[in-house]
């Protein structure tokens, strides 16, 4: 369906509140028949936690769906804010005369502590993003 991200995966484990789900992500070459000669394709296992909904068992296959926006909403906070940050330490930095050793520094402590303030929200954070089963 359009606007959804979806990944194939197995159940783990069902409780009350929250149904666990193991996806494997793969990398573009790993669908590829040479993957295995070149040694280039990479899968990661992840594991899922959804809303528990009645009809689903321990070791069934399901497919994992959340809404595009939410992928593109992760991006945003991992990659493009950092990269905003750093980018307008630095720039203000230099342009207040400082040397670009100290500015360029101060540009990555200040995208660490952009990081470090991502991770202690991250349960703030989660609670934006919601999986289904399907």
């Amino acid at each position: 369906m359009a606007g959804e991200i979806s990944h194939k995966g197995k159940i783990i484990s069902v409780t009350r509140e929250c149904t666990q789900v193991e996806i494997i992500s793969e990398s573009a070459c790993a669908s590829c028949h040479a993957s295995s000669l070149c040694g280039m394709s990479e899968a990661k296992k992840k594991i899922v936690e959804v809303a528990t909904k009645e009809g689903f068992v321990t070791g069934q296959d399901v497919t994992v769906v959340m809404k595009e926006s939410m992928g593109q909403k992760a991006v945003m906070i991992a990659y493009i804010g950092p990269l905003v940050v750093f980018v307008a330490v630095l720039m203000t930095l230099l342009g207040l005369g400082v040397n670009e050793l100290a500015s360029g520094l101060a540009g990555i402590g200040a995208g660490a502590l952009y990081y470090l303030i991502v991770w202690l929200m991250r349960d703030k954070l989660a609670k934006g993003y919601r999986f289904e089963i399907k």
